[in-house]
């Protein structure tokens, strides 16, 4: 991790007539060297394949297809449905395939199911 500083400071200088300006940014930079003390971040449980169980319905829902519906939530996907994780998108959205479709979902609507054998 670093973390950097800056601020600018700018003058003016003549010389021979000629009046030249120049910025100056001194720069800080502080790093954060790994002890090893930290325990390990534990893995998501999520990944492609994944059976996921719906804890909130959202308010909108937005198909995963090559060109997107956005659409109000109108009872289609309910807590309790059951689905799968197809893939893995930025910012914790997931595309899950559904009984009546792929979805893309937040990943704060759903929870890994965890199966028996």
């Amino acid at each position: 991790m670093a973390l950097s500083f800056a601020s600018s400071t700018r003058f003016s200088k003549t010389q021979s007539g000629v009046c030249y300006s120049v910025s100056f940014t001194p720069r800080v930079t502080v790093r954060c060297c790994d002890t090893g003390k930290e325990p390990p971040r534990p893995k998501s449980k999520l990944q492609v394949g994944s059976p996921i169980i719906i804890v909130e319905a959202p308010k909108v829902i937005k198909t995963a297809a090559s060109m997107p519906c956005l659409r109000a939530n109108s009872g289609l996907v309910k807590p309790g449905d059951v689905g799968r994780i197809v893939s893995r998108k930025p910012k914790d959205l997931w595309a899950v395939r559904l009984s009546i479709g792929t979805y893309l979902l937040d990943g704060k609507y759903f929870k890994a199911l965890e199966l028996e054998e």
